[in-house]
């Protein structure tokens, strides 16, 4: 279940204003578990699916980015972790626009105590808010 593409501009806004990122082209494409494994095979040379693949860089000041989201890994970390599946969608294209950025953090159980991951949590916060008014 994506975002509708107005929601997905929103969430993005949220963490581009936030990081001052200034001009911005993201592109956000949500893919089946199996397309995300081949695109992760074929970029980092993992045979596994994943949740979340970004791609950033700068030309001439303007940030252009491309994201891949796994509305299936969305729904199974969102039934782990007893969260809406569309806010934890949220919290991808979220942790994929920071990683976009240059933004990273550590593998492992230290990610959640991460100065990125609190980025992200704090984005996420007011993305939601921004999406129930």
């Amino acid at each position: 279940m994506p975002l509708p593409p107005a929601a997905v501009r929103r969430t993005v806004r949220v963490v581009l204003d936030g990081e001052r990122a200034g001009a911005a082209t993201v592109s956000v494409t949500f893919l089946s578990s199996q397309r995300m494994r081949a695109q992760n095979r074929r970029t980092f040379g993992r045979d596994r699916a994943t949740d979340v693949i970004a791609f950033g860089m700068r030309h001439d000041g303007h940030l252009v980015a491309d994201l891949y989201v796994s509305p299936a890994a969305a729904a199974a970390a969102a039934a782990r972790f007893g969260v809406p599946p569309r806010e934890e969608i949220v919290r991808l294209v979220i942790h994929g626009t920071l990683h976009a950025l240059g933004q990273d953090h550590p593998d492992g159980a230290s990610r959640v105590r991460s100065p990125m991951w609190q980025r992200q949590e704090r984005y996420v916060q007011r993305a939601v808010r921004l999406r129930s008014r």
